[in-house]
């Protein structure tokens, strides 16, 4: 572990030019036991230029999270750093934000929408889990794991959101920074990749620069490690049974969790 810190310009409200100091705290650990990186913000001479131009650029560090949050409430897109991928957030429960989501990467408005939370304990808000074999979820999140849940008819998710469907994508990333802003939000952040649809994911806000001005900030925490994968999707809505939908960056640890908790790979799902 290793602290420094890190100039950083912005923008006042009377335009002018400010220089501020954010202590950065930079850590690993492995996946539960587990995955957990405070991601440090670098700044670059050329996102520098940038920030003090449109004052969008901000570091991945809780200084931030407030503002960020703010953003949330006020129905705008913010992008930010997760344990596996950059991506876009809005307020889950907001039509208007979660239509602009969609806007902005070109994306259909079949394709569905994940959520994140901040806590597992938060996910029964929003899914039905009831089913699951105990300390199942704890084992896998947070981490770079979507589960796939059933809704059911306490879930306080808008009906808005991916219509047709009675399941959804639920994250925990490990990583404290989006989970501060999902706290903060007191709702769940619907939740996809920072780029255009059809496209590569980003792995750094230099990704997706063409993107920038479509958010209300953009939250740097730099190049992230795990490479292009994305997380590990798994299909938990059948009793005792699971279904890998997308591999991501984590599979064989996941599959090993969930045959620990006796569940069975469901060959007829989907």
């Amino acid at each position: 572990m290793y602290i420094c810190s890190c100039m950083y310009v912005c923008i006042s409200s009377s335009g002018v030019p400010k220089v501020r100091f954010v202590k950065v705290v930079r850590r690993y650990r492995g996946f539960r036991g587990g995955v957990l990186k405070n991601m440090a913000w670098s700044l670059e001479t050329s996102e520098a230029d940038v920030g003090i131009k449109s004052g969008l650029i901000r570091p991945a560090a809780e200084d931030f999270a407030k503002e960020a949050v703010e953003a949330l409430k006020a129905e705008k897109v913010i992008a930010v750093p997760t344990d596996t991928l950059y991506g876009f957030a809005c307020d889950a429960c907001s039509v208007e934000a979660v239509n602009r989501i969609y806007e902005i990467k070109g994306r259909k408005h079949t394709s569905p929408l994940a959520i994140c939370v901040g806590d597992v304990q938060d996910i029964e808000r929003f899914a039905v889990t009831n089913h699951l074999p105990h300390g199942l979820l704890d084992c896998l999140l947070p981490g770079p794991v979507t589960v796939v849940l059933r809704r059911g008819d306490s879930s306080i998710l808008e009906k808005s959101l991916n219509p047709g469907l009675d399941s959804i994508g639920v994250r925990v990333p490990d990583c404290n920074f989006i989970r501060v802003i999902a706290r903060g939000s007191r709702s769940a952040l619907a939740l996809t990749s920072a780029n255009l649809s059809g496209k590569p994911s980003s792995v750094d806000i230099k990704d997706f620069e063409n993107l920038w001005q479509q958010c209300a900030y953009i939250y740097d925490g730099g190049v992230l490690p795990s490479g292009r994968a994305g997380s590990t999707v798994v299909d938990l809505t059948t009793v005792g049974k699971y279904k890998i939908l997308r591999p991501g960056s984590a599979k064989e640890e996941t599959v090993e969790i969930l045959e620990r908790h006796s569940l069975l790979e469901d060959l007829q799902l989907g």
